[in-house]
């Protein structure tokens, strides 16, 4: 039967990447010169040389917003905790009515790293997010050769631009993106926000690796470290304006230039919390999820049919099947094995979250609705975001 022998060419390929990308590596808390000092009483000559390494190293934060006044809290606080390394926080306001720059000034009061720019009106032809952030590459400290962007809902801990430096170093790539920590609320959250994870697991595989082939791509532009000169090359923002997902979007203009660029979990060092509840999870995360760029092509539409076939059908196949009295057929067994599968999955990915509600467990229910939603999102043209309409290929 034709459904048997795609799940079992699909299956096949998302098996193979699920082992292939398995036991990546991961970034881990870096310590700072004084802390290496206090907890090694004979510093090797290798710590010596890191700590010697990163001297020069000199960072600048972009964060663009836009009416983020209630969640920019916890962002500017953990940025101002950051060491000597980053030499200054540039927000970058699209024209907030909420407080937001008001807000922000307050804190450039209390730290002069922080610096805010009102990049308002946002061109027409641009992605609010990619504007911000080629206004703030613009106007970022020649001297810094890194450049790190950061959402307004995005919670770092103090020694994270350290860490992602070291890292980065270590790993020779150009720039790294960070599977960030989640936090989720309440029960349909709970539900929800799994699911939507997975369809990434079973797309792109696990993080914790370096991609040289665009297709291969993820990235997660919550937290992105770039080497400023190789972002530079590639034409700064630019080229992601149109983009309705322009973090992988730069992540694969990067690789596709010949840079190596990585993705990788990050312990404890950042987290998470994208959305204010599971409506607003609905319909803005399935807007950038189906990665639909100049560079996806046949992929993007291969991806999707893996999130149909291999993760969101196999369950309830195994329940139809059972009702059907087809329990000791082949297609049954293939569905248990891509179920028990996608509870592997569920079990692996229980580690990004900070909580979890007791209806993470039930999230696989949702796989079949999210697999329906992003290919309905995928063929869609036109998207809302802040009250922009975004067209795939330009706005409006």
């Amino acid at each position: 039967m034709p459904i048997f022998v795609i799940q079992v060419l699909l299956g096949f390929r998302v098996m193979r990447r699920m082992i292939r990308t398995s036991g990546g590596k991961r970034i881990s808390t870096a310590l700072r010169n004084s802390e290496r000092t206090l907890t090694n009483t004979r510093p090797s000559s290798i710590a010596i040389n890191k700590q010697v390494s990163l001297g020069h190293e000199q960072v600048s934060i972009l964060v663009p917003v836009l009416n983020e006044r209630t969640r920019l809290k916890q962002c500017l606080d953990g940025l101002i905790e950051q060491g000597e390394e980053v030499a200054e926080i540039i927000v970058v306001d699209g024209g907030s009515v909420d407080g937001t720059q008001a807000f922000v000034s307050g804190y450039a009061q209390r730290d002069p790293r922080i610096c805010l720019i009102d990049a308002s009106p946002i061109p027409p032809d641009w992605n609010g997010k990619a504007w911000g952030l080629e206004t703030g590459l613009r106007f970022a400290d020649p001297a810094s050769n890194w450049i790190l962007t950061i959402d307004a809902d995005v919670r770092p801990k103090a020694p994270l631009t350290l860490s992602l430096l070291e890292h980065a170093k270590k790993e020779r790539v150009a720039a790294l993106s960070v599977a960030t920590l989640q936090e989720i609320d309440g029960l349909g959250e709970g539900l929800l926000h799994p699911s939507l994870l997975a369809t990434l697991i079973y797309r792109c595989g696990m993080p914790g690796k370096v991609f040289r082939r665009a297709n291969e791509v993820q990235a997660n532009g919550q937290c992105f470290l770039f080497r400023r000169d190789e972002l530079e090359v590639c034409g700064g923002f630019q080229g992601v304006r149109l983009s309705l997902c322009e973090d992988v979007t730069i992540a694969r203009t990067l690789v596709a230039s010949g840079y190596r660029v990585g993705f990788y979990e990050a312990e404890n060092l950042v987290s998470v919390k994208m959305y204010t509840d599971w409506r607003e999870m609905w319909r803005n995360w399935t807007r950038s999820l189906p990665m639909r760029d100049r560079f996806s092509e046949i992929d993007s539409l291969s991806g999707l049919l893996e999130v149909v076939f291999v993760q969101a059908l196999p369950i309830p196949l195994v329940f139809f099947l059972a009702t059907m009295h087809l329990r000791r057929s082949w297609f049954m067994l293939l569905n248990v094995v891509l179920g028990a599968t996608r509870m592997g999955v569920l079990l692996g990915t229980k580690r990004v979250y900070s909580r979890r509600p007791w209806t993470y467990w039930l999230s696989p229910l949702c796989d079949l609705p999210v697999a329906v939603k992003l290919a309905r999102s995928a063929l869609q043209s036109r998207h809302t975001w802040r009250g922009r309409m975004l067209v795939r290929g330009g706005m409006s």
